[in-house]
């Protein structure tokens, strides 16, 4: 049987050791340590419990502990282990469940959502990075073999966007902002999926893929499609609507998108729907009678003016603005003299929007710059939304809407890296795009609850660190958890959550 003894040094300290008798003999098993004051002793006395209950098992029937000191350690005997990020992935893990994320019980896919946020990289670094900043495990064979699986959450996940978006119903999505992007690959082998196009990344020689997003009125996302990388964005916006429609039985909104996605087949199908819709529109390709009656109403006097004029890709609103206008004059100024320069070089090897070469010889269009001049600080918009319903200042209110879509897409490729894209297969391709999305919907939820950029809220999450220290004696692990901040703390009341 063990015993602790207590014995006084020729420094004056007490050493604490764990002993037992045999043969008569006292046999030292265990120096525990030297105490110099009652707080130290308390805790090698707890130390010297803990050694002998772990080495055989043996309780102490007399607890020699005072409660007061149960939260010391002796860091003689400790031994330091890292830290850990517990703070964040606890913030983070909230507001996933708080869009309902956790329903999909897949602890795999909300991981790599949230390695996402913290710290995006490829799939081989997500897991290396989960297990060091969360002790979180997911061997390597797995993710890849899983990763396609996880596209069998997309029907659900965009259903939980749509329930956040609308708050569970009772409120109506009245606007719907539809854009489309580029994503490259770092490769430069297509396939049926992967193609070359027009690239919004200035990255035309490699394949790449078009996302179509829908968003709501403050950015937030609902729902995506992902297409070839050689689709024309105008061809996308249909089929993304019509099955949104379909998926969420939304019969009545209005869809607002940039001018790529006019077209009259588009039009007769989102009437056909009894869609509303307000779209850019591209005046320099309106015919000449239709620009010179916008240019003679308006007269480029008044900021803020407006004519509305039926055609048949609906109305078209042509509208004036004092800052759009001197951008236009001086952008318009910098094209002409580079144009005239080139006509003075004879330089034909070189484009410029007012320079016309044909047979060999190339000339200033003058045509097309007189016809530009005359639509400085014009802009055009296409509707069907009555006047009596909406005005023209209404309209363009909302089309300006469309910064917040430009926004999401800045933050899904920057703040999460969303490419270049490391995966070749399709489904895995499209599995990425789905993890991608949720992180963007959690950073929108992020950033539009606390106020900050995501990248600052990132910055406050990984100021609060755990550090993790082991008791050698006990086999104890201690968590400390670093001081929070005033952020910190701010940003769990913006989130209601509790410190």
């Amino acid at each position: 049987m063990f015993h602790i003894r207590k014995t006084k040094t020729s420094s004056g300290a007490t050493a604490i050791q764990v002993i037992r008798y045999e043969n008569r003999k006292l046999v030292v098993d265990k120096h525990i340590g030297s105490a110099h004051s009652k707080d130290e002793l308390s805790i090698l006395l707890r130390n010297a419990n803990h050694w002998i209950e772990k080495e055989c098992g043996q309780r102490i029937l007399l607890d020699t502990e005072p409660k007061r000191t149960s939260k010391l350690i002796n860091l003689e005997t400790t031994e330091y282990c890292g830290v850990t990020y517990n703070f964040a992935y606890e913030v983070i893990s909230a507001v996933i469940a708080r869009l309902g994320f956790t329903d999909l019980n897949d602890s795999l896919c909300l991981d790599l959502v949230l390695i996402r946020l913290f710290e995006p990289a490829s799939k081989l670094r997500s897991v290396e990075l989960l297990k060091k900043y969360f002790g979180i495990t997911h061997g390597l064979r797995q993710v890849y073999e899983s990763l396609p699986k996880l596209l069998k959450h997309k029907t659900e996940v965009e259903r939980l966007l749509v329930s956040h978006a609308t708050n569970d119903g009772s409120i109506k999505l009245s606007f719907i902002l539809y854009d489309v992007t580029t994503l490259y690959f770092e490769s430069f082998e297509s396939d049926n999926l992967r193609k070359p196009g027009f690239s919004k990344d200035g990255k035309s020689q490699q394949p790449q893929i078009v996302i179509g997003l829908l968003v709501d009125a403050q950015g937030f996302p609902l729902g995506y499609e992902v297409f070839a990388g050689n689709t024309f964005e105008g061809n996308t916006m249909l089929s993304v609507v019509q099955d949104f429609c379909v998926a969420h039985k939304i019969s009545s909104f209005t869809i607002v998108a940039d001018a790529a996605m006019i077209s009259l087949k588009n039009v007769k199908e989102l009437k056909e729907k009894k869609l509303s819709y307000i779209v850019g529109g591209r005046l320099a390709n309106i015919s000449s009678a239709l620009m010179n009656r916008i240019a003679d109403d308006l007269q480029r006097r008044i900021h803020g003016q407006t004519i509305r004029i039926g055609t048949e890709h609906g109305d078209l609103i042509g509208a004036f603005s004092d800052s759009r206008y001197r951008k236009d004059k001086s952008d318009m100024e910098k094209q002409i003299a580079k144009a005239k320069r080139l006509v003075s070089e004879k330089n034909l090897g070189k484009k410029a929007k007012f320079l016309t070469i044909s047979g060999g010889t190339c000339e200033f269009n003058q045509v097309l710059a007189t016809r530009a001049e005359r639509l400085l600080g014009i802009k055009g918009y296409y509707t069907n939304v009555p006047v009596t319903t909406m005005s023209d200042t209404e309209i363009i209110a909302h089309y300006s809407n469309l910064w917040r879509i430009e926004q999401t897409f800045r933050m899904s490729k920057s703040d999460l890296e969303t490419r270049p894209i490391f995966h070749h297969l399709e489904d895995s391709v499209k599995a990425h795009l789905l993890i991608c999305i949720m992180a963007l919907a959690v950073g929108k939820y992020l950033e539009q609850k606390i106020g900050l950029s995501l990248r600052r809220i990132d910055d406050i999450l990984k100021s609060v660190t755990d550090a993790t220290i082991v008791d050698t004696i006990t086999g104890k692990t201690f968590i400390l958890r670093s001081t929070l901040s005033a952020e910190a703390k701010n940003l769990l009341e913006k989130l209601n959550l509790p410190y």
